[in-house]
């Protein structure tokens, strides 16, 4: 890979799993990072961290379901660095419930997280990226946007439509070379995985070794699907787009 010398990169989710291990890589890779997240606290510490280890980062307050903390972003971005030129939609929650467990609120608090967000981040930063004569556009969703899973509904239904908005847009914004793709972990070692298991009222211990029940005989750690979303950000895929990449250590074979 050629690195990210340079290069400016928006992070949502960036505060804590797999967005903050992203956030130091990309630094690692010499980017500039922009940690786009509602947790004030935790995001302001992965920024204080990636600063402290000779990187380049600043954290921006963001509810990424809001139209105006969107815009914000973008806009305090170009002014502090001039450019975009990763876009990395992270942002993400899950609700483990059925249909009928499911209520109103919480289906529209999923699909605002975790699909509207990348409506308006793309929104305002696909035309700063058409002016640039090009950019990279990673979006989160997951092995169960690809099929369906156990009590989980609505995050089933938002992560498919991740899928699905990630093609559209690799067509609409391939002629002005603007590349999007998404990753679709599978399990992955983060706070959001053991809340899974309270949301079932279930054990910890035994829902993550249901979640190790696949090839690889192990969930996935925040740092492996990290360097996905650095493959897909760098010049070594610059040839993909529309893709949705499977990290999953087999679960979906």
């Amino acid at each position: 890979m050629n690195g990210l010398v340079n290069k400016v990169a928006i992070l949502t989710g960036g505060a804590s799993g797999i967005g903050k291990a992203t956030a130091q890589l990309f630094a690692q890779e010499s980017a500039v990072v922009v940690i786009a997240d509602v947790n004030r606290e935790q995001g302001q510490a992965v920024a204080q961290e990636i600063v402290s280890h000779g990187g380049k980062a600043t954290f921006l307050l963001c509810d990424v379901t809001r139209m105006e903390d969107c815009l914000s972003v973008v806009d305090t971005t170009l002014e502090q660095h001039g450019r975009i030129d990763i876009l990395f939609n992270n942002a993400g929650i899950i609700r483990r419930a059925d249909v009928v467990e499911t209520t109103e609120g919480e289906w529209e608090r999923v699909m605002a997280v975790n699909v509207k967000s990348i409506f308006l981040m793309c929104k305002f930063v696909v035309p700063v990226m058409a002016r640039q004569g090009g950019g990279a556009i990673i979006n989160t969703s997951s092995g169960w946007g690809l099929r369906g899973g156990r009590k989980a509904a609505a995050y089933c239904a938002s992560k498919g439509a991740v899928v699905n908005l990630t093609r559209a847009m690799a067509i609409d914004h391939g002629p002005q070379k603007i590349r999007v793709n998404c990753i679709c972990p599978g399990d992955v070692d983060t706070p959001m995985l053991r809340h899974e298991a309270h949301q079932l009222n279930q054990d910890e211990t035994s829902f993550l070794a249901e979640a190790a029940e696949r090839p690889l005989g192990r969930y996935a750690q925040p740092e492996e699907i990290a360097q996905a979303v650095l493959y897909l950000a760098s010049d070594a895929a610059s040839y993909v787009t529309g893709a949705a990449l499977v990290i999953d250590g087999g679960g979906s074979a």
